[in-house]
């Protein structure tokens, strides 16, 4: 018997591949001959790198960059075979390396992205693969660009300060000083977001709150990123404003399409297709995956339901095992899971469940391999 897990990550807890071998050894003590493949997954947000190094014995890379408000840390990426590079934007620019009394996106920047871009062009990278999401910045990667080289001037030739509120100034764009290592460079991008980068559902309106935008905030950085988008646009370079996905992490969508060419995927999809799971699944009995909630948003670019979809175009049955599983439970079923089960034996407070996490997957995985098996010994009869 083949089985394979592929769940992502369960949040503060476990990592997709901690939650990946808890559920093998609560299926090895039922199963103890069976054939098992891990196989982390991610959907372009946190946890994408670590799928991808795992999955492909790539190299983690540490590098000396400037965080959301320009402080020095140290952030790192994947380096895969056949010069790739994994690169998650919140090492550098993440909500999580902002203090909450700090978080201001009128001066947040992305220049770090930049900076963890240009560390993996100097050791010979020259394809991307980024993964949005989690971002304090709201300057639609204008940081990255000027990390990278490009040059974005006001209307006295001066040099743009960085952050999302300086934009409103912005009058030129030159690319004289990029590297020739840039222009030779494919990015691929994890993005699941579909907002504009302007307007109501835009980057600024729907996303600038959270990292502590007020009304006002919110009415001047959309200002400056519909004017960033003009200038853009003058200089030559494609208006993707309106496009889904532009308003991704505070606008770098729209950057990253228009600016660097690069290609915007669902970021289960990206995952899935670099880590093969489809030759993975080939011949496999049993599917189980998993995350820390399972519930009706699970549908909607979620991890489980990526796995869902590749394992029942090869017809085979997939069981989900979550943290914490909601109320709507038929819809999960309506989508094709056979059963999910949730983790949590008892009540208990959130300290003591995420301390146990490991071993509650584990057990519940015994469990619904035991119930397997049952299964299995009635077919038989």
């Amino acid at each position: 018997m083949k089985i394979v897990f592929a769940p992502d990550s369960f949040k503060e807890s476990l990592t997709a591949a901690e939650a990946a071998a808890a559920m093998q050894r609560g299926f090895a003590k039922v199963f103890p001959q069976a054939e098992y493949i891990c196989m982390p997954m991610a959907d372009g947000g946190e946890g994408t790198a670590d799928a991808l190094v795992n999955a492909l014995n790539g190299e983690w890379i540490s590098a000396e960059v400037h965080d959301p408000l320009g402080r020095p840390i140290s952030a790192r990426y994947g380096l895969l075979p056949g010069g790739r590079a994994v690169i998650e934007m919140a090492e550098a620019a993440g909500l999580h390396l902002v203090a909450a009394d700090e978080r201001n996106p009128l001066h947040t920047s992305t220049f770090g992205v930049g900076q963890l871009i240009l560390d993996a062009l100097s050791r010979g990278c020259r394809h991307i693969i980024l993964g949005l999401g989690g971002s304090a910045t709201n300057d639609a990667g204008a940081g990255m660009l000027q990390a990278l080289g490009f040059k974005l001037l006001d209307q006295n030739g001066h040099t743009l300060p960085v952050g999302g509120a300086a934009l409103a100034g912005l009058s030129a764009v030159n690319d004289e000083a990029v590297p020739a290592a840039l222009r030779e460079c494919h990015f691929e991008v994890a993005c699941d977001v579909t907002n504009p980068l302007c307007g109501a559902q835009g980057a600024s309106a729907i996303f600038g709150p959270q990292k502590g935008a007020t009304p006002q905030m919110v009415a001047a950085l959309d200002t400056a990123l519909s004017h960033y988008a003009d200038i853009i646009a003058a200089h030559g370079f494609v208006d993707s404003r309106d496009q889904a996905g532009s308003g991704a992490a505070g606008g770098m969508g729209f950057t990253l399409r228009s600016v660097l060419n690069a290609q915007l995927l669902p970021g289960i999809e990206m995952v899935m297709a670099e880590t093969d799971l489809n030759a993975c699944l080939k011949g496999a009995d049993l599917v189980v995956t998993g995350e820390g909630r399972m519930d009706g948003q699970t549908a909607f670019g979620k991890v489980p339901s990526g796995v869902l979809k590749a394992a029942q175009a090869q017809g085979i049955a997939v069981i989900g095992i979550a943290g914490s599983v909601g109320g709507d439970t038929a819809a999960l079923n309506a989508l094709g899971f056979k059963a999910v089960f949730p983790t949590i034996a008892a009540p208990a407070s959130l300290t003591d469940i995420l301390a146990s996490a490991a071993h509650n997957v584990e057990r519940t995985a015994e469990q619904v391999a035991a119930v397997w098996q049952l299964g299995m010994n009635r077919q038989t009869r």
